[in-house]
């Protein structure tokens, strides 16, 4: 037995029916695993989905923003996904990005990959999101000439203001890289978060909105991008796979044209992801009956701060802050009382600035320079937000909270 089947209420738990099952066993029985026609369904699908609100074409060309048709390609992970973005952007050596340090290691480490540096904003003093003003103080001083990219982070799925990155980055001349892993199905008045900027990212990791177990989806308005990351996701190869050994064209003919990447999403987890997206806006439908019933909850304790909520926020995880002044133990100890009585928790996140690599890579990249995203780290718990989540689950949870606040209320 695991610990996640100990507990009373696990962390995270994807929604899976007899739908994703039939899905999977057609592509067992078919004889073709891979990355085929249940991928490029998948793309299609995704597409139409991102595409399904025309009247924010008007506000994105109010805005002066590109309203042409989102493009979606599969990938095998998030990370290569913005692995992808970024080399399309010409992030490489010389040059860098602007994100935040509260996020996700591989938010950053894909830059790093491609031989870039990385500067790193603030979050807002309300919110988990990046700064738009600590970016622009970076892209004005000397360190902005290298800069390629901001690659904001919808952080639990509560959208960055968008409208005003995407402007600095147009004064700027530089491109704006969505890492979208948390934001399906965030909805802004100017489309959906990862379809906002010059390119985002999504994550179908096995926790998130929409799981495909692992995957992700690249999103972009520009075709030229689009055609750049189609090459390099199969090896910088001129033809797909799944193009070779259907087309009446010899299957052993094709060209390589750039040093490419292994980055294809096979079909196996595709057929997931078609019949998970007919149901992401029902997922999400049922993750906000469980936040209406915490914010019920937790609105009158005093030791308690509710999560940010912008517009559009899909609500993919519960970031739920604990006031320290009101208590006598800290966050670690919550958490693991909360563990204790059976809740699956987590942090989202650490800051990379208390993680070795980045410590040695910079110095001067400390938590005293990030006085938002230190405290917040210090004060958020995850707690448990799934959409089979029961109402005697969920009660579990307010009920372990509340518990241990009247233990250790001051």
């Amino acid at each position: 037995m695991s610990d996640a089947d100990s507990l009373k209420v696990p962390f995270s738990r994807p929604s899976i029916s007899i739908e994703e099952e039939n899905a999977v066993l057609t592509v067992l029985r078919s004889g073709w695993l891979t990355t085929g026609k249940y991928a490029l369904q998948f793309e299609k699908d995704f597409s139409t989905y991102v595409n399904q609100d025309k009247i924010l074409s008007e506000n994105r060309k109010k805005a002066g923003l590109d309203d042409r048709d989102v493009i979606s390609l599969a990938v095998n992970s998030n990370t290569s996904g913005m692995i992808l973005a970024m080399q399309a952007c010409d992030v490489g050596p010389g040059t860098a990005v602007i994100t935040t340090p509260y996020t996700f290691v591989s938010t950053a480490m894909s830059a790093v990959h491609l031989g870039a540096d990385v500067y790193f904003a603030d979050i807002e003093k309300d919110s988990y999101s990046i700064d738009p003003e600590k970016v622009e103080d970076i892209l004005k001083s000397e360190k902005g000439k290298n800069v390629k990219a901001i690659v904001p982070v919808h952080i639990a799925g509560n959208p960055c203001d968008m409208e005003k990155l995407c402007q600095i980055a147009k004064e700027y001349g530089v491109k704006v890289i969505e890492d979208a892993a948390h934001a399906l199905p965030s909805k802004t008045d100017l489309g959906y978060a990862g379809t906002i900027g010059d390119v985002g990212v999504y994550s179908f990791y096995v926790t998130k909105t929409l799981a495909t177990a692992e995957g992700g989806m690249v999103c972009t308005r520009s075709p030229e991008l689009a055609k750049r990351m189609t090459m390099m996701r199969m090896h910088g190869m001129d033809r797909t796979t799944w193009d070779r050994y259907t087309s009446p064209r010899a299957s052993w003919e094709y060209d390589i044209v750039a040093p490419g990447y292994k980055f294809n999403l096979p079909d196996i987890l595709a057929a997931l992801g078609v019949e998970q997206l007919k149901k992401v806006d029902l997922f999400m439908q049922k993750r906000q009956n469980v936040i209406e019933q915490y914010n019920e909850a937790f609105k009158d304790l005093d030791f308690i701060q509710l999560p940010p909520n912008s517009k559009g926020n899909c609500w993919h995880i519960y970031l739920m802050r604990i006031r320290k002044e009101k208590l006598n133990i800290d966050r670690n100890e919550f958490a693991k009382l909360l563990q204790k009585e059976g809740i699956g928790i987590s942090v989202h996140f650490i800051p990379l600035f208390y993680f070795t690599y980045w410590k040695k890579r910079y110095p001067d990249f400390t938590a005293e320079n990030f006085p938002e995203a230190e405290s917040k780290y210090k004060s958020t718990i995850t707690i448990p937000l799934w959409p089979d989540m029961t109402d005697e689950m969920v009660q579990m949870v307010i009920n372990a909270v509340k518990k241990i606040g009247k233990e250790h209320h001051v």
